[in-house]
């Protein structure tokens, strides 16, 4: 008799809990830092995140962006719009960027957030090698001008699960 590999993975256990956690119930029992490396191989796998650049005085600006990660330069890379305030203010600016994942019955997920310098790419070799990645925005218009974010120092974080047992389920 042999047996269908996928009617038992119908009766095995989920690591997501049968119900939603009881109000002030902490099921998670660690917050691990991710190596360097994770982080990277995260920003690549990934093409929407947030950028964020300090405005001085003012609140900082805080912006979706659909993007690239160029691992040769391990950059974050996107497009703007010719003369748009926004391409304006990233230059030689301080920026933030940052992306996340989450199970949110499980209650788990990731971030990582990466600071550099944002500034604009001008040399045309690049520019003609980034046209050739086919980055994919979804914001309309024209998006003429490349800009990137050298990864100066990339941070991430991840909520683990407990243990099954202590969700209830069998070890």
């Amino acid at each position: 008799m042999t047996s269908d590999p996928s009617a038992d993975r119908d009766d095995r256990a989920s690591p997501v809990p049968p119900q939603a956690p009881r109000e002030g119930e902490d099921l998670t029992i660690e917050m691990l830092d991710l190596p360097r490396e994770e982080c990277l191989r995260l920003l690549a796998s990934q093409s929407f995140g947030r950028l964020a650049v300090s405005m001085g005085e003012r609140a900082p600006v805080v912006r979706p962006v659909n993007y690239l990660f160029d691992e040769s330069s391990e950059s974050v890379v996107f497009r703007t719009a010719v003369g748009s305030g926004f391409q304006a203010l990233l230059q030689s600016a301080e920026a933030a960027f940052e992306i996340d994942g989450i199970e949110e019955y499980a209650r788990t997920g990731w971030s990582v957030i990466m600071i550099g310098v944002a500034g604009e790419i001008t040399n045309p070799n690049e520019i003609s090698r980034l046209d050739g990645l086919a980055l994919d925005s979804w914001a309309p218009g024209q998006k003429a001008h490349w800009m990137r974010i050298r990864a100066a120092t990339v941070s991430g974080r991840r909520i683990l699960l407990p243990p099954e047992e202590v969700l209830g389920y069998p070890a």
